[in-house]
């Protein structure tokens, strides 16, 4: 608040302010994250790729489809199968971006995911996953790292935003130091290299990027208790202006010559959250995280993983 210009007597007066205070400082919070998503935006729509060009669709026998001259591609569920695609190359870090659009209305049951991934029993793993819900109640933001084939790194949000209504942008950048996810440019999660402490980092596995539309109302809406409404399908989501600035690896080799490097280095390749980001990193995880693995003692009684009593940024 700014230095008042005469003093305050009334303590009903300095509450009134302090409540005007806050709610300005929430209405600013919001402006600019809107401010983010614009600019966001703006940027993709300069830079992205192509779905023809990037991906392969690999399920849903037509369910998937390319559009507006490969700038959009829709994934669509129905009873019979879900859709999916996934990067025509794999890549060793980077950072990834891709907009989306999700089901409307009813959407319990379903799963819409922007991931990436290995391949094997021991695979690598790094998750956007979007766990639909009954009409008028959040979306959940479902997050997890897998290391050698081991998650339970889960962290859950709700957006401040109707995530149907337009699209928006999820961002993964993954360098040697750590893993941020990214909401229109604002981050909700860093996942740090604790290698140091024993803690396993996705790091040696060349990962593609995979997108899926798919039934889970076994588990995804209320914990399974609520399922997924047939008579709605078919359900789409849409994802458009795919950008990947990555490592790009093939037999083996790297497209990067050198990770990190003070010469020559990419933002992501060095990337960490300024002051600025851990701002917003801080007001997303106090006012829209609604799991977090590293607080759950019902879950893990015997103790807390060693990252979670390092820092969150």
């Amino acid at each position: 608040m700014a230095p008042l210009t005469k003093p305050i007597t009334s303590t009903f007066t300095l509450f009134s302010l302090t409540i005007s205070s806050c709610k300005m400082a929430t209405k600013f919070s919001s402006a600019l994250l809107l401010l983010l998503s614009i600019q966001m935006s703006i940027q993709l729509l300069a830079s992205a790729g192509n779905f023809y060009r990037d991906v392969d669709i690999t399920w849903g026998e037509g369910r998937g489809k390319i559009q507006e001259g490969g700038r959009g591609l829709a994934l669509s569920l129905d009873k019979l199968s879900g859709s999916g695609f996934q990067s025509k190359n794999e890549f060793l870090f980077g950072r990834f971006d891709m907009q989306l659009k999700l089901v409307p209305g009813n959407s319990a049951g379903t799963v819409t995911t922007f991931f990436l991934s290995s391949q094997g029993e021991g695979h690598d793993e790094i998750d956007f996953e979007f766990l639909g819900n009954v009409s008028g109640q959040p979306y959940t933001v479902h997050t997890n790292v897998y290391t050698q084939g081991k998650g339970n790194k889960e962290q859950q949000f709700h957006l401040w935003f109707d995530p149907t209504a337009a699209f928006h942008t999820y961002s993964i950048v993954w360098n040697p130091h750590r893993i941020v996810f990214l909401v229109d440019n604002s981050p909700i999660r860093v996942f740090n290299n604790h290698e140091s402490i024993g803690i396993p980092f996705p790091k040696s596995q060349a990962m593609k990027v995979y997108c899926s539309l798919w039934n889970a109302d076994e588990w995804a809406t209320q914990g399974g208790r609520v399922k997924t409404d047939w008579t709605l399908a078919p359900f789409t989501a849409y994802y458009r202006n795919i950008n990947i600035d990555g490592c790009a690896v093939s037999s083996g080799t790297s497209s990067c010559k050198s990770i990190g490097s003070a010469n020559n280095a990419k933002p992501w390749q060095t990337h960490e959250l300024d002051g600025k980001g851990r701002n917003r990193l801080r007001w997303v995880q106090s006012r829209h995280m609604v799991y977090n693995y590293c607080a759950d003692s019902k879950r893990f009684p015997q103790g807390f993983s060693e990252e979670c009593k390092r820092s969150r940024f």
